[in-house]
């Protein structure tokens, strides 16, 4: 059901189109409304309960364009998240579920939308949007596509190579393996991937876990000599052992030249 506006929330609304805003912080109404802060907070809480306004953290709201049919509405993905790493002066991209549906790795659409990021960790709640935010240091993020929205946004996504590694580098997050390892194999084989490419990316974003499985996987692909190389100066020597498949018990045969135990098929 619609909800009826009062005078301040038309004020507001009217205040905000005349002046083409879209975020509002404390203070930001009391000089032009005429009211005190506590009205105002009085104010911005009833309408981002009333979902006509999107609380993106206390003290800041994004405001839509215009009211929707209806009066309730919500920000964007892209909208959500440029305003929360604005607000942190902060950097991001979609990652995991988001980005394996999006490249057609993964047909279920996640409820969730996951972002790296250099500045928040944790759960929030933008409007509708939900946010898984994973902290890394500033230097793990990069190797990006833009995207623009039907909002005429733009998004951040973490490209299809990035993508690749990070499921099998963030696998525990993301429960994406063993079946990282079809998306690797449907990639390169396809051409869509090549394979001096998603060294690189392993290279530059993996860790050592990722390094060896990836490593191990090319080697079984027969690719040429050179990339194996690369991927194996990489690694310092050691004895220790990592399973093939994490979810799996760390039974079977032994590859010594990437400490990986083939506990699952190829």
């Amino acid at each position: 059901m619609k909800r009826a506006l009062g005078n301040l929330e038309r004020q507001l609304f009217a205040y905000a189109q005349m002046r083409n805003l879209r975020v509002l912080r404390t203070r930001d109404l009391t000089g032009p409304l005429g009211i005190s802060g506590k009205q105002e907070r009085e104010l911005l809480n009833r309408l981002a309960k009333a979902s006509m306004i999107a609380q993106v953290r206390r003290g800041l709201y994004l405001v839509p364009p215009r009211l929707p049919l209806g009066g309730m509405w919500s920000p964007d993905e892209a909208l959500a998240l440029d305003t929360l790493m604005n607000d942190r002066q902060g950097r991001y991209q979609i990652c995991g579920p988001n980005a394996f549906n999006r490249y057609g790795f993964d047909q279920q659409i996640p409820t969730r939308v996951y972002a790296y990021n250099n500045r928040v960790s944790g759960e929030r709640t933008v409007g509708a949007v939900a946010l898984t935010l994973i902290k890394v240091a500033a230097e793990r993020l990069g190797d990006t596509e833009q995207v623009r929205t039907a909002e005429g946004l733009t998004a951040v996504y973490s490209s299809r190579v990035r993508t690749l590694v990070d499921a099998v580098y963030d696998w525990s997050r993301f429960n994406s393996l063993p079946r990282a390892f079809g998306w690797v194999r449907a990639e390169l084989d396809s051409g869509r991937v090549a394979t001096g490419e998603l060294v690189r990316i392993t290279l530059r974003y993996g860790d050592i876990g990722t390094i060896r499985r990836i490593g191990a996987f090319l080697d079984r692909a027969d690719v040429a000599p050179t990339f194996l190389s690369k991927l194996q100066r990489a690694l310092a020597p050691s004895s220790s052992l990592i399973a093939w498949n994490p979810v799996r018990p760390k039974r079977g045969t032994l590859d010594p030249r990437w400490g990986v135990v083939w506990n699952d098929s190829a």
